[in-house]
Parts: C-alpha cells; sequence; structure tokens
C-alpha cells in the first residue's frame, strides 16, 4: 500500500526530486519536509546555539579572571579559537559531501560536542574546588586545569567543523527549490533561522555571563552543555518528517570533477584558444553566459564536460567575494573581546543594586537582530520587491554590501565612544560612563548581521554546486575564521610595536591607559578600502544560475 501511495504522489507531482524519507522512499511534499521539519532544525540550531554563545560570550572575562591571562593574550586566544572553530568546518564539509552524509556528520560531531562541553565544565569545576578564595582564582589555576580546559575548548572547535556546514544546509534541502513555494519558504528560512538564534543568544548572553560572574563558572558551564544534550533529543525526535538528499548516480565525487578541470586545464595551457577538439562545444562555450570569466578553464573541455567547467567556474568566482568579506569579520570579531573588556571599564551599575556583566552587552547585538529582521523580511523586501521585481527584494550581493557599509559604521561609533570614555577616565580613576554608551555600536553591529550574515549565509548556499553545498555553508563559515585569524594577529602584532621601548601598548592590561580607538579607526580604515574593493568585485560577478539576480 506505500508503494503505491508514493506512486500516487509521484503521478500528482507531490514527490520531491532528489529527495527521500527515513524509509528510503521517494519524499512526498505533503509528508514530509517542509516548514515543518525545517521548524524542528531551527529549535536544534537554538539550543546548539545557547551552548556555544554560553561558552563564547563571556570567554575573555574566564581568560583574565580565573586563568590569570592578559588581555592582548587572552583577546588573541579567543580570537585564534573562534578562528578554527570557524575554519574547520571547511575539513568537515569535506568528509560530510564526499564520505559521511550530513546526518551521519551531524550526530557524530554532536556527540563529540557534547563531550567538549562536559570536559570544560569539568575543568571550571577543578578551580571551583582548589579555590577557597574566590577572590584569588588567578592565582590558583593549575597547569591540569588549563591543559583540560583548551583542550576541551579545541574539541568543541573540532565538533563544530562537522556540525555547522550540515546543520543548517539540512534546514535549507527540507524545501524544494524546483516548487515556487517551497523555494520561496527557502529564502525566508536564513532570515527565520537567524531569528531564533538570536533569540537564543540573548537568552543565554543574559542567563549564563551572570551565572558565571555572580554564582559560578562550572555552573555556568554545565548549563551549555544540557543544552547540547536537548539540541541533539531535538534533532532525533525528528528523525521520520524530514527529507535527505540523495546523490545522482553514476556521478563522480564533486571534488574530483572539480579538480579534474583545473588539472585539465593546466595541462593544455599552451593550447590556443578555443582550439578544442568538438567544434559545438567551441559553439557553447562562446554563447555561455559566463564563458566570459576564467576563460583558461575552457581548454578543460577537451576532456571535460561543460557542465563540469561551469562548475568549477562557480566555485572559483566564490574566491574574491570571500576575500573582500574578511573586513567585515574582523570587525565582528571585536564584540565578544576588545567591546566587552571596554564594558567592563566602565559604570555597570543598575538602580536594583546589581552590577551588569560586561558581557552581557553583546545582548544588544541579538536584539537588534530580532527587531531589524521581521522589518526587513516583512516591510522592506516587498517594498524593494515592487521596484526591483526581485523576488528576494535587492540582490545577495547588495544585502551584503550593505552590512559591510553598516560595521564600517560600527566601528566609527566605537572609536567616537571610546575617545570620551579616555576623556573621562584622565581625571577619574573610576570612569563615571555609563556602560549604556556603547549601545550603539553594538545596536549597529546587529543590523549589519541581519545584512552580510544572512547574506553570505544564502550566497554561499546558492551559488555552490547542489552536492558541495555543506562545503559552501564551510566557505561562509571561514570567512569568519580567517577574521578572527587577523584580528587576533592584528592584535598581537600592534601590541608588541606599541609597547617597544616602554611605551604604552594600545592594548594595555589597564585599558584607560590604552587606545583602543586608535585601533577602531584602523579597523574603519581597512573596511573602508575592503568595501571598494568589495563592490568593484560584485559589480562584475555573473551568478550561477540564470534566475538569480
Amino acid at each position: 500500500m506505500a508503494i503505491t501511495d508514493a506512486a500516487v504522489a509521484d503521478e500528482l507531482g507531490h514527490t520531491t526530486e532528489g529527495s527521500i524519507d527515513y524509509r528510503g522512499n521517494a519524499a512526498v511534499r505533503f509528508s514530509s519536509g517542509g516548514w515543518k521539519s525545517a521548524s524542528l532544525i531551527i529549535g536544534v540550531e537554538m539550543a546548539e546555539r545557547f551552548a556555544y554563545y554560553g561558552i563564547s560570550s563571556n570567554l575573555i572575562m574566564y581568560l583574565t579572571g580565573p586563568l590569570g591571562e592578559s588581555t592582548a593574550t587572552a583577546a588573541a586566544n579567543v580570537n585564534a579559537w573562534i578562528g578554527t572553530v570557524s575554519f574547520l568546518p571547511l575539513l568537515g564539509g569535506f568528509i560530510a559531501d564526499s564520505f559521511f552524509g550530513r546526518v551521519r556528520t551531524i550526530l557524530i560531531s554532536s556527540c563529540l560536542y557534547i563531550l567538549g562541553l562536559g570536559l570544560v565544565t569539568f575543568s571550571a569545576m577543578i578551580s571551583s574546588h582548589h579555590c577557597e578564595d574566590q577572590s584569588q582564582r588567578v592565582s590558583c589555576a593549575s597547569q591540569l586545569q588549563v591543559i583540560i580546559f583548551f583542550s576541551s575548548l579545541y574539541l568543541v572547535a573540532i565538533s563544530q567543523g562537522g556540525y555547522k556546514p550540515c546543520i543548517k544546509v539540512f534546514g535549507a534541502d527540507q524545501f524544494d527549490g524546483n516548487d515556487q513555494e517551497e523555494a520561496k519558504a527557502k529564502s525566508s528560512f536564513f532570515n527565520w533561522l537567524m531569528f531564533g538564534n538570536c533569540i537564543s543568544i540573548l537568552i543565554t548572553r543574559l542567563v549564563s555571563t551572570y551565572i558565571q560572574e555572580n554564582l559560578s563558572w562550572s555552573l555556568g558551564f554545565g548549563i551549555p552543555s544540557v543544552s547540547m544534550v536537548l539540541a541533539l533529543f531535538v534533532f532525533l525526535l525528528g528523525t521520520k518528517s524530514y527529507r535527505f538528499s540523495t546523490t545522482r548516480e553514476g556521478k563522480k565525487n564533486p571534488f574530483a570533477r572539480i579538480s579534474r578541470v583545473f588539472m585539465e586545464a593546466l595541462k593544455n595551457r599552451r593550447q590556443p584558444d578555443l582550439d578544442i577538439a568538438n567544434p559545438n562545444v567551441t559553439f557553447l562555450l562562446l554563447t555561455h553566459q559566463s564563458s566570459k570569466q576564467f576563460r583558461f578553464l575552457d581548454k578543460a573541455a577537451i576532456s571535460c564536460k561543460l557542465a563540469e567547467i561551469e562548475e568549477a567556474k562557480a566555485v572559483l568566482r566564490l574566491v574574491p567575494i570571500w576575500m573582500t568579506c574578511l573586513v567585515y569579520t574582523t570587525v565582528c570579531a571585536q564584540s565578544p573581546t576588545l567591546f566587552t573588556k571596554q564594558g567592563a571599564t566602565m559604570d555597570r551599575s543598575i538602580p536594583s543594586g546589581l552590577l551588569v556583566p560586561a558581557a552581557t552587552l553583546q545582548c544588544f547585538i541579538n536584539i537588534s537582530i530580532v527587531i531589524s529582521i521581521p522589518i526587513y523580511d516583512r516591510l522592506l523586501v516587498p517594498i524593494a520587491r515592487s521596484f526591483t521585481q526581485n523576488p528576494s527584494g535587492i540582490t545577495m550581493l547588495q544585502r551584503i554590501g550593505t552590512g559591510i557599509f553598516l560595521s564600517i559604521l560600527a566601528m566609527v561609533v566605537a572609536a567616537l565612544v571610546e575617545t570620551k570614555r579616555l576623556q573621562t577616565a584622565r581625571d577619574n580613576f573610576t570612569i563615571p560612563m555609563s556602560v549604556w554608551w556603547l549601545v550603539p555600536q553594538y545596536f549597529i553591529c546587529g543590523i549589519s548581521d541581519v545584512f552580510t550574515m544572512v547574506g553570505l549565509q544564502e550566497f554561499f548556499y546558492d551559488q555552490i554546486p547542489s552536492e558541495l553545498r555543506s562545503v559552501g555553508m564551510a566557505l561562509n563559515l571561514s570567512i569568519y575564521g580567517a577574521g578572527n585569524f587577523i584580528s587576533s594577529f592584528m592584535i598581537s602584532v600592534i601590541d608588541k610595536v606599541t609597547s617597544k621601548s616602554g611605551q604604552t601598548s594600545w592594548f594595555h592590561n589597564d585599558l584607560n591607559q590604552g587606545h583602543l580607538d586608535y585601533f577602531y579607526w584602523l579597523l574603519a580604515c581597512f573596511s573602508s578600502i575592503g568595501l571598494a574593493s568589495y563592490l568593484w568585485f560584485a559589480k562584475s560577478y555573473v551568478y550561477n544560475r540564470p534566475n538569480t539576480t
């Protein structure tokens, strides 16, 4: 009977091409996938983001507190770790697309994730157990504690490498791009995924950071561990409703296909342009929309299919966009590090007598996103659509560029606020300046994320060949990794240069004697140059699909 139902569904056009259900049958549109399954994935992502930001949001305060590191060293370590977290998905995406598949990779990574978070919690318990005088924690971090902490932290990074590139792609795979309504829903999926994540991050930044600084670091790390267990449970809960993508039989490994194109083009590099055995191929290359770019790859047409060449070109076209977005992610790297240390020097008291943890201010990024996404999705997109006739309102590259511009504005505001903070600090040991002065720079960063972060997710999902979408999402994440490494490198170099000959470092442990404002102005200048480069490459970009604008 099940076979008959599937056959009827196929006859009516209710099956989805390239997808199967949990039994291995062709996925039926009305009983699998769609928003029902995608909503579960959003719930899984919310629980995972709660876990991740429960560790990362206040990490710099843990390193400069219980582990006793300097501000510059701690900021560099945080940036290096976040960079590793964001770069490892390239390896995870490769493994998922070539060997294990997305679901199996998600399950293995989730188990490693839970183990890593559990060990982070255990390392904090060692500190709590051995430090009877809590005010002296800085001096009692043992070598064993430090080794366990950083080892478990990088185990979390490894697990993120497999988890992150697969879960978002798996969520988007719940929609059929060949169906008009589901294709439109897929575009909204990334917006609402971001919305749900920000709600979760907002909660963890309010709850976890307060618990960590006022109650117990071990409890503050333990709660995220439980959240990741919940994420795995919710993911397994939806198994029967998911659509699972399939690879067409007879197709080579996508990496092998693309590599072969580059190798054949290199081998035939001395051949005259378009001196190809098949004249029909020459005609197709001349008339194809994207053949004007990367013409050197056309020489692979002697032994490679035209589709394979265009697949390789599609990957190569992403490189300039990837590189020019690094300035944006370098700016993003400041909010969990220097922005947080900046806030720790200011008046954080509120009328109730409580002291607001500096890391809690990162909540304003999430508040900004939660407010902005519905406005963007329900108001700005329909208005823009009426002018551009584009289903998404504006193009993906226009959306990304808008966010990069806003990130420059955030750095300018941060520099101006820091200048005022330093002027206030000159004559006062305790700075009588409210921490709420930092809210505008956080808020602008959030609006910037709505444009660029979501735009990059959709761009790398849409423009990468379909069989490499896990790698496409990994490429998106790797931009943030590279940005964090660049930030870490810049901080380390500038700290050494500015502290030579007894001079005061820009990142002095007492920020009242440092010059974060100079660093923020430097980032604003670099970002402006990066935006100009981005606009130049974006103007000449040829989209991978004719219907994408």
